[in-house]
């Protein structure tokens, strides 16, 4: 297997940092954990690492019940009834 066979993708929380390739045999796409050792001996060995940040709202700390079935399903159909989005941005479409 060669360094371009890899990818390398480095999160800066480290513990989500992650390697992968297809297996030479059975071609599965194969996705392993590396840790800060790992990372460094894939550099070395050529692989070129994506680094990437998870986005802080996905650290917040969540408040409240969780969206239910319901929830989405009123949210859909409202979306169909109004148009809150381009509303809020002042992009009121005329039909």
């Amino acid at each position: 297997m060669t360094a371009a066979q890899v990818s390398l993708d480095v999160c800066a929380n480290a513990p989500l940092s992650s390697y992968a390739f297809a297996c030479p045999v059975c071609h599965d796409g194969i996705r392993k954990p590396a840790d800060d050792h790992v990372v460094s001996l894939l550099v070395s060995g050529g692989v070129s690492a994506d680094v990437w940040e998870i986005p802080a709202e996905v650290l917040e700390e969540k408040t409240g019940p969780p969206i239910g079935y319901d929830d989405l399903l009123d949210f859909v159909l409202r979306l169909e009834v109004e148009d809150h989005l381009s509303w809020r941005a002042g992009l009121i479409v005329q039909h």
